[in-house]
C-alpha cells in the first residue's frame, strides 16, 4: 500500500491520474466526495492511497489557491491568453474578458498573438499598437511571427500554466511548436461557423520546460459568474493606478464627477476600448441572474 500526496495531472472517464514522486497513479475519488460536494480538479493537490499504479483512491483534496470553471483546473500560476489576429478576428473584448478572469483568480497573464503571417501591413501595424498598449499596462505580449519560443518558455519553470483563448486561435498548434512530440490534435476552422472546433477533449497537465502546462478546450465567450461589481475595476491595473486620484474612494468610473479614469480615457492615457469593455462587463455583472445552489 502506498500513501502520500500528489497532484492530479489528468482527469478522464472517472479516473484521476496523480503525479507523485516521479510516478503516475490511476485513482478514483472516494464515494463520500459526492456527499461532501467535492469534485477533484486537474491541478488539485491530493492525499491518496494506492495498491498499484492502476488501483488507488483519492482520500482528500487539499486547499486550493484558485480554480477556474472554464477550463476546470485548479492551482494555476499563470495563463497564456492565445489570441488570434484573424480567422477568428482579433477581439479587444474577448482579450479583456480573459485578462479580467485571470486577474480575479490571481493568475499572472501572458498575451500571445497568433496568425501574424496572415496579416497585411496595415493590420500588422494595428497589432503592433495592441502590443505597445498592453505592454504599457504591464502585460507581457508576444508575437507568433517572431515565435519568441525562448521568451515564452522562460515563464514556465516551476509554474502551472494554462493556455486559454477562443476556439481556433491556435493553442494546440502553439503547443505543438513548443514541443513537437506532444502531437496534440489540431483542428480546422469551421468556415460555416467562423470559429474553431473543440479539438481538446479534456484538461491535462503536460510536463514542459521545467513546469506543467495545461492544454484546455477553447471557447469563444466568458461569463463573469463570481466577480462582484465592486471588484471589477480592481482587475484593470491602469484603473487601479488612476483611481487614487478619483474624487470618490469607491468610484465606479461611470457617472461619478471628477473621475480620474474617465479623464485619462479622454486624454488617451487609457485605451478607450478597455474602458468601453469595462462598462459592458459592469452592466453584465450588475444584471446577471442570481445563482441558486441546492442544499445538500
Amino acid at each position: 500500500m502506498i500513501e502520500g500526496e500528489g497532484q492530479i495531472i489528468k482527469a478522464l472517464s472517472g479516473f484521476y491520474y496523480v503525479y507523485s514522486g516521479g510516478e503516475i497513479y490511476q485513482t478514483r475519488a472516494r464515494g463520500n466526495f459526492r456527499k461532501r460536494n467535492i469534485t477533484p480538479l486537474v491541478g488539485d493537490f491530493v492525499a491518496f492511497e494506492s495498491t498499484s499504479a492502476t488501483d488507488g483512491y483519492i482520500l482528500d483534496v487539499l486547499p486550493r489557491k484558485n480554480e477556474l470553471i472554464r477550463p476546470p483546473v485548479a492551482n494555476v500560476d499563470q495563463g497564456v491568453v492565445v489570441t488570434s489576429c484573424v480567422d477568428p478576428a482579433f477581439s479587444y473584448n474577448l482579450l479583456d474578458r480573459f485578462l479580467v478572469t485571470l486577474s480575479y483568480n490571481h493568475i499572472s497573464p501572458i498575451i500571445y498573438l497568433t496568425k501574424m503571417d496572415l496579416l497585411d501591413d496595415d493590420k500588422l501595424e494595428e497589432m503592433a499598437g495592441v502590443r505597445r498598449a498592453y505592454e504599457k499596462i504591464g502585460y507581457p505580449v508576444l508575437f507568433s511571427s517572431q515565435f519568441e519560443k525562448d521568451r515564452l518558455t522562460s515563464f514556465f519553470a516551476d509554474q502551472v500554466t494554462v493556455f486559454m483563448g477562443q476556439s481556433g486561435a491556435g493553442k494546440s498548434t502553439l503547443l505543438n511548436r513548443l514541443s513537437p512530440d506532444l502531437e496534440l490534435a489540431v483542428g480546422e476552422i469551421s468556415e460555416a461557423l467562423g470559429r474553431g472546433r473543440h479539438t481538446t477533449r479534456h484538461v491535462e497537465l503536460l510536463p514542459l520546460f521545467g513546469g506543467w502546462v495545461a492544454d484546455t478546450p477553447g471557447f469563444s465567450s466568458i461569463e463573469f459568474l463570481a466577480i462582484e461589481a465592486a471588484d471589477l475595476s480592481k482587475q484593470f491595473p491602469e484603473f487601479v493606478n488612476a483611481s487614487a486620484y478619483c474624487k470618490f474612494r469607491e468610484c465606479r468610473h461611470r457617472h461619478e464627477p471628477q473621475c480620474e479614469v474617465k479623464k485619462r480615457v479622454a486624454d488617451g492615457q487609457i485605451l478607450e476600448s478597455r474602458y468601453t469593455n469595462y462598462l459592458q462587463f459592469l452592466d453584465e455583472i450588475e444584471n446577471r441572474k442570481p445563482m441558486y445552489r441546492k442544499n445538500n
